[in-house]
């Protein structure tokens, strides 16, 4: 039994989300189906969330519906000797083909997608301009209006930093600490693109949404720059902005040590 390591792109615009549900289409079920069948395993796809799957694709994360990614990692133990770079292309000729493994490689038997996690980057990214690209559509959020970037960039600073972020969770009762650090927030206009890149060391539900939706109603004029200190202290979801859109959202990268 080896431990391998899978670097994942996808279009989640189709997926109820990376993790695998009963009756659902999800990123994780299709790989995971995926690789029963390179083992011969004659396994249904509801066999994969049971209280013993025949196979386990532990994610780094979980992307909600509608997310997508260039840079998911999750780790697999597989009983098999084939290469790496042979899983690698079973994987991407039989998987849709909104769904790519862009690397396999052997890992340590300590490596485990999830808990080895030291940081994250996530995108959104939002169209404001006068015509909308037609091709990628399901990238972006369109807005009709257009945002002030510098204000929004002015209010990115205040998140940055080790917080209390209860007031950018939707899930009232997350028992768990709500503490998260944000290692960078930046917010940069490119014509009629204004794009939110932030790394920190993790994320709550929705939460890069959520300060997507708030750094757009600074943008609008609606929050103040200023105010975002006291949305964060608040520590109450219905003090920050929206959850901007699921299609606008990507996630870049996961670090490890």
């Amino acid at each position: 039994m080896k431990n391998y390591r899978l670097l994942i792109t996808y279009d989640g615009t189709r997926y109820k989300g990376w993790e695998h549900q009963p009756g659902a289409e999800t990123v994780q079920g299709k790989i995971e189906v995926c690789l029963g069948r390179m083992l011969g395993l004659s396994a249904s796809p509801e066999d994969y969330f049971g209280a013993n799957p025949p196979i386990e694709l532990i994610g780094s994360g979980r992307t909600d519906a509608g997310v997508h990614a260039k840079g998911m990692v999750a780790s697999v133990k597989l009983p098999t000797e084939q290469s790496p770079d042979t899983i690698r292309d079973y994987l991407n000729h039989y998987l849709p083909d909104d769904i790519a493994i862009r690397e396999v490689r052997e890992a340590s038997d300590r490596f485990h997608a999830r808990y080895n996690t030291t940081g994250k980057t996530y995108e959104y990214t939002i169209f404001d301009g006068p015509v909308k690209p037609v091709f990628i559509r399901k990238y972006y959020t369109a807005l009709d209006e257009p945002l002030d970037a510098d204000r929004m960039a002015e209010a990115a600073e205040y998140f940055v930093g080790e917080h209390d972020f209860k007031s950018f969770c939707t899930n009232p009762k997350m028992k768990k600490s709500t503490v998260r650090r944000i290692d960078n927030l930046a917010v940069r206009r490119n014509k009629g693109y204004v794009t939110i890149t932030v790394s920190g060391s993790g994320f709550l539900q929705n939460m890069v949404r959520i300060i997507a939706g708030t750094l757009i109603e600074v943008g609008y004029g609606r929050i103040e720059p200023s105010d975002i200190p006291s949305i964060i202290e608040a520590k109450d979801r219905t003090a920050a902005g929206p959850t901007a859109p699921a299609k606008g959202l990507c996630l870049l990268a996961v670090n490890y040590d």
